[in-house]
Formats: C-alpha cells, sequence, structure tokens
C-alpha cells in the first residue's frame, strides 16, 4: 500500500512538473520558428530548420538593449536596498527593546493585507508631486520598503542565538557593528530567498512602471513587452514576442539557479537556533 501511495505521489509530481514547464519549452521552440512553422498543420513541436532572425528582430524593431538596462537597473536598486532595509528593521524588531515595538511591527504586517491596486493612485500623485513621473526615482523608491521583507528577516533573527551577540557587546561591539559584522553576515540563506523574492517581483512588475513611465528612455521590459505587441496588433510576430519573452525569462531563471542552494537552506532551518 505505501509502495502503491509513494509511486502515485510520484505520477502526481512528474504530472505537475510537466504540465508547468510545457509552455516554458513551447515559448523557447517557438522564438526559433519562422511564422509558416508556428502555424503550421499538423502543429511542429521542434523548429525545422531552427532560425535566429526573431532574436536580431528584437533589437532591429525596438530599443531592446535600453529596456533590458532599465529593468535591471530598477531590480538591482529595488533588491539591493530592500533586503539591506528589510535585515535593518528586522533586527531591530528582533533583538532592539523600544517603545510601541510590537504596535508599529504590527502595522508593518498589516501593509502585507493591503492589495497593492490600492496604493497605486496615492502613489501616483506623491510622485506627480515630485515631480518623479518618467523617471528612474518613481520605478525604484516605491519599491524599497516591505512588509513581507521586515517579517523574514524578524522571524530569522529571532531564531538567531545570542550568545556570539553578546560576546560581541562584551568585547565592546556597538548595536550597529553587532549588526553589520555578525548578524548580518550569518543572515545569508534569509537575505538571498529575500533578494530572489524581490527581484523576480521587481523584474516581471508591469502595472506600475506601465503608469509611471511614457519614454522608453526609462521604459522597462514588461512594458516594453506588451507595447511591441500592441504596435503588431494587425499581423503580430510571433516568433519575435516570444524570442522577447525567452530574453526576458533568462534573468529570473539565473536568479533562482545562483541563490537556490540558499533559498533551500532557509527553508530546510531557521538559522542557529538558541
Amino acid at each position: 500500500m505505501n509502495k502503491i501511495l509513494k509511486i502515485t505521489g510520484y505520477i502526481i509530481l512528474i504530472t505537475g512538473a510537466i504540465s508547468m514547464i510545457a509552455p516554458f519549452l513551447w515559448m523557447i521552440s517557438v522564438s526559433f520558428m519562422t511564422e509558416g512553422q508556428i502555424f503550421a498543420q499538423p502543429p511542429k513541436i521542434l523548429p525545422q530548420p531552427v532560425i535566429f532572425s526573431n532574436y536580431i528582430n528584437i533589437f532591429q524593431k525596438i530599443p531592446f538593449a535600453v529596456y533590458f538596462l532599465n529593468s535591471a537597473i530598477v531590480s538591482a536598486a529595488t533588491t539591493f536596498f530592500q533586503v539591506l532595509f528589510s535585515a535593518m528593521a528586522g533586527y531591530a524588531f528582533a533583538k532592539a527593546n523600544f517603545r510601541y515595538k510590537n504596535a508599529l511591527f504590527f502595522l508593518f504586517l498589516v501593509t502585507m493585507m493591503i492589495p497593492p491596486q490600492v496604493n497605486i493612485i496615492p502613489l501616483f500623485f506623491l510622485m506627480r508631486t515630485f515631480n518623479w513621473i518618467d523617471t528612474y526615482q518613481a520605478l525604484i523608491l516605491p519599491g524599497l520598503f516591505g512588509g513581507f521583507g521586515v517579517f523574514l528577516m524578524r522571524q530569522w533573527f529571532l531564531g538567531t542565538g545570542k550568545e556570539i551577540e553578546d560576546a560581541a557587546k562584551i568585547d565592546g561591539c556597538s548595536f550597529v557593528q553587532v549588526f553589520f559584522q555578525i548578524a548580518l553576515p550569518s543572515a545569508l540563506p534569509a537575505l538571498v530567498t529575500l533578494a530572489i523574492f524581490t527581484f523576480i517581483t521587481s523584474w516581471n512588475s508591469f502595472m506600475w512602471p506601465l503608469i509611471v513611465t511614457n519614454s522608453e528612455s526609462v521604459m522597462t521590459l514588461p512594458v516594453a513587452l506588451a507595447q511591441f505587441k500592441g504596435s503588431f496588433r494587425e499581423v503580430i510576430q510571433w516568433g519575435d514576442l516570444m524570442a522577447c519573452s525567452v530574453i526576458l525569462s533568462v534573468p529570473v531563471l539565473l536568479i533562482f539557479i545562483l541563490g537556490k542552494k540558499y533559498f533551500i537552506n532557509d527553508i530546510m532551518s531557521g538559522g542557529l537556533k538558541e
């Protein structure tokens, strides 16, 4: 009976994995096909022959390199500062003693319950007040703080031991020195996990960049991808569109692969327990 349940579980997992990876593999395959191959009957699974013109076309038809660089700058800056600020706030909530600490932390948790769409209009008017519409500031600043990141880092620091930190304080280290020299390096799995989530969210962000960008000089890839499709409404070049989507997916996959080890460690353990 146990063997049957185990085999059934593997079948379900394999089926689920195939159903999730199949669209991605199909996207890659289509990106190397001509329009005739894409709409051929019966459908072709693999490109015959393989062509690379779709990837060349996206650099010729739109300023793809500019969009890619914009997305990289916005995602990298958002990820770095959100991870740093979340670690600082999480450590303070976990280790420091100050008035209204629990009430303030509760407010951070409340922000996680508010749909992001609710904040779009107030944020837009705030960005317009500072004349930051169509700038990097409008794309980066609203993403520098997040309740989830603070919650994640607080839970990590609550699970770490105090012995090393207490020894450092006895040696004369200040609260800030203990954070940067001891607590922060020991929280690498949690930091990488938060960085992965933040980068993916920022890289794939569409609604907010669509609202606050007008010019190509600061436009990000998801917005450019939507406009790329919209510029060919009469005859959509699906091969070009899939090639653009493949390149859009590569950084996310690389970030996850590079941080997978720490991501798994964060899930499997809670740090150095007391």
